[in-house]
This record gives structure tokens, C-alpha cells and sequence, in this order.
């Protein structure tokens, strides 16, 4: 995968429009936003092109979109609020084409350090979603430039991510990544394809079959392989090991034997629960008080099921990060959400904490259990993409990424 790509330090925006594909899928309630993170991640590439004196025309998706444009998933209170942020008015197209007659008109009125921000791409259905080649064109008419800075959004091959970049690039305009992308592929890119060694991977949630290419592809890159929560129960069972009623993926307890051969043979380091939590049932509802026991993971009784990674194993792989020079986190060890099954991610967050080693969190239930336990601040990095991190985790070529320009 190219990696060295034209960023918004490359391009010279003065007197250009300049579309930039944001990711402003923010959670709303009652049309408020609750979360302005992804639109904070924002500004530092919409500012710069403003300095630049360039037209900013922002565009991004928001939801889901399954019944047809509706207020509910407008992207107005995304206008309100990165106003506020940027100090200056942006002007927002709410026309539910995205890219008709009064978005042409918005643009063509625009002055140098403008701002306009089109109406959510996913108005325009399967335009969006599938690729079109009709909207690609609209979208790209819009602009001379093109910049990409969602990343939660580039492993989606969508007109707005991936199609308007061919129409924008065979006019001679230039597609570069915002600084937000440029740094997910500083960090998440080369600590998998040139990490600091020794380098730590640690895996966790639910299932073996959600993270199969990632387990194969970080076993050939790392020095040490790391798996907690919900999918070590697998690999457990595929060693020998009784796990009483705990989630188990019995379709793929042949690959857990496969990869465990695999780490023998590439001589890597692969660690599983030695230890492990258990309790009667799932929590409900999941912070739910509940009664708890730690037993050796070849102990678990017929009727209890591992929800969590027990003391012993938290010290084994706290001690793993410790001489870690390069660390990539992605899944808890357990079932984090509740206060008495999270001290198997707290443990694996505070040795990351702790370390000296650059520290990638990839996005998903890592970023979110890091957040809410404090210890976003000391994270090297936290992946604003849960879908794409885990792509890029997998060695995959993310649309978004491979469509902006290489540099020469």
C-alpha cells in the first residue's frame, strides 16, 4: 500500500475551491449533537485551507439513511455548531440534492476563506453508496481540489470518497488527504508495515470471525500477538481448554489451531488468558451488578462463562507491553461496559499508559473504553476509524487512502 501521499501541506489552495470530505457522522438526540469530537478533528484542515485563502466547500455523510433525506439526519446542526468553532459563518446548502442548483449557486458566490457545507452525501442513496458516476461529476463540477480527512469513512469505495477524485484528477486538479487521515496513516500504516520493534499487538472483543485477516496479517508483522475478551474463548477451546457457557465461534476453532501452528513456526509470541472471570451469565442489563469468580482458564465450570481476563493474565500482559517499543490496541478484554468486568481493560489501558512505546488504539470499543476510563490523553494515538482502522490493521488498500495522490 502506497503511503506517501499529498497532503494539504502539498497543495496551494489560494483562490480554489477546495472540497474536502469530512467525517461529521456525529450522534445527535433531538437534533442536538451530544459528541462534537469527529467535527473538533476537523478544523485543523479546514482552518489551513481558510488561511490559504481557499473556497471550502465540506461535505460528509450523517447516518444511516435507510427511509430518504428527512430533517432528522440533516447535516444543520453540524453547520451551527462548526460556526461556532471556526468563529466565522458557514454556509450551509440544505438542499437535499447535495449538489444541485442551490449548491452551484453557493459555490460560485464564494470569496477567498469562504466556508459552505453541503447537505449529507447519503441524500443521494445508491449515488453515494454505489459509486455513481452521475454524482461523482456533480460533486467534482463543484471543485478544483479535493482533499480526504475521513477516515472513518475510507474504506468505503463511495462517490464522495472515492469517484469524484477520478473526475477532479482527469480535469488536472490535484486529491490530497487532510491532516486527520495523514496522521491515521503515519500512525496506524507504518507501525504495521514499518513498526519500532519489539512491536505488540492486542486483540480483543467478541468474535474470532470479526478480526480473522487482522489475527493473520499481525502475526506475520509483530513480534508479540496478544488476544483477550469475547474470542479468546476460542482459541482456548482449540487448545483443549473446558469453557463452560462462554462465547465460543466453533466454526473457526480450526483456524485458532492454524494460527496458533502459525505463531510456533514464525516464531512469535502468542498470549492467551491463563486466567479468567467468570460469572452465572451475561450481565442484564450490562452494567448490572454481578457476582463474580477468577478461575485458571482450563478450570471454567460446565455452567459459568469467561467474561473478562483474570488478574494473573492482566499482569502477563501488562508485562508484555512493558518492554514493547511500538503497541497497536484494538478490542477490550472483556465485557468492559460494566464497572466489574472492566478491570481486564483497565489493566491493558494503564500499562499502555505506562509504557514508553508509541501507542495506537484502532478505533471501535478500544477508543471507546480508553475514552471513558481516562486514558485517552496518554494514547500516542486513538484511530478515529473503527471499520477502516481494522482494514488497515488487516494490510487491506482503503479506498480513501489509495485515491489521493502519491507523491512524486
Amino acid at each position: 500500500m502506497g503511503l506517501n501521499k499529498k497532503s494539504v501541506n502539498d497543495i496551494n489552495a489560494k483562490g480554489k475551491r477546495v472540497l474536502v470530505r469530512c467525517d461529521f457522522n456525529v450522534p445527535l438526540k433531538d437534533g442536538k449533537i451530544t459528541d462534537d469530537t469527529r467535527i473538533k478533528a476537523a478544523l485543523p484542515t479546514i482552518q489551513k485551507l481558510i488561511d490559504d485563502g481557499g473556497k471550502v466547500i465540506l461535505c460528509s455523510h450523517l447516518g444511516k439513511v435507510k427511509n430518504g433525506p428527512n430533517e432528522g439526519e440533516s447535516l444543520a446542526p453540524v453547520a451551527e455548531r462548526l460556526s461556532e468553532k471556526l468563529g466565522k459563518s458557514v454556509n450551509f446548502v440544505s438542499d437535499y440534492n447535495v449538489t444541485g442548483e442551490a449548491a452551484t449557486a453557493a459555490v460560485a458566490a464564494m470569496n477567498e476563506g469562504d466556508v459552505v457545507l453541503l447537505q449529507n452525501t447519503r441524500f443521494r442513496g445508491k449515488e453515494e453508496t454505489k459509486n455513481g458516476e452521475d454524482f461523482s461529476k456533480e460533486l467534482a463540477d463543484l471543485c478544483d481540489v479535493y482533499v480526504c480527512d475521513a477516515f472513518g469513512s475510507s474504506h468505503r469505495a463511495h462517490a464522495s470518497v472515492a469517484g469524484v477524485t477520478e473526475v477532479v484528477r482527469a480535469k488536472g486538479g490535484e486529491c490530497a488527504v487532510g491532516y486527520l487521515m495523514q496522521k491515521e496513516i503515519d500512525f496506524l500504516g507504518n507501525a504495521v508495515e514499518n513498526p519500532v520493534r519489539p512491536f505488540v499487538a492486542i486483540l480483543g472483543g467478541a468474535k474470532v470471525a470479526d478480526k480473522l485477516n487482522v489475527i493473520a496479517n499481525l502475526l506475520e508483522k509483530c513480534d508479540t500477538l496478544i488476544i483477550g475478551g469475547g474470542m479468546a474463548y476460542t482459541f482456548l477451546k482449540a487448545q483443549g481448554c473446558e469453557i463452560g457457557t462462554s462465547l465460543v465461534d466453533d466454526e473457526k476453532l480450526d483456524y485458532c489451531k492454524e494460527m496458533i501452528a502459525k505463531a510456533e513456526k514464525l516464531g512469535k509470541k502468542l498470549l492467551l488468558p491463563v486466567d479468567t472471570t467468570i460469572a452465572a451469565e451475561f450481565p442484564n442489563p450490562i452494567d448490572a451488578e454481578i457476582e463474580v469468580s477468577v478461575v485458571d482458564s482450563n478450570a471454567i465450570p460446565a455452567d459459568k462463562m469467561g467474561l473478562d481476563i483474570g488478574t494473573k493474565t492482566a499482569e502477563l500482559y501488562a508485562e508484555a507491553v512493558k518492554s514493547a517499543k511500538t503497541v497497536v490496541w484494538n478490542g477490550p478484554m472483556g465485557v468492559f461496559e460494566n464497572p466489574i468486568l472492566a478491570k481486564g481493560t483497565i489493566a491493558v489501558a494503564k500499562s499502555l499508559a505506562e509504557t514508553d512505546a508509541t501507542t495506537i488504539i484502532g478505533g471501535g470499543d478500544s477508543a471507546a473504553a480508553v475514552n471513558q476510563l481516562g486514558f485517552a490523553d496518554k494514547m500516542s494515538h486513538i484511530s478515529t476509524g473503527g471499520g477502516a482502522s481494522l482494514e488497515f490493521l488487516e494490510g487491506k488498500e482503503l479506498p480513501g487512502v489509495a485515491a489521493a495522490d502519491d507523491m512524486r
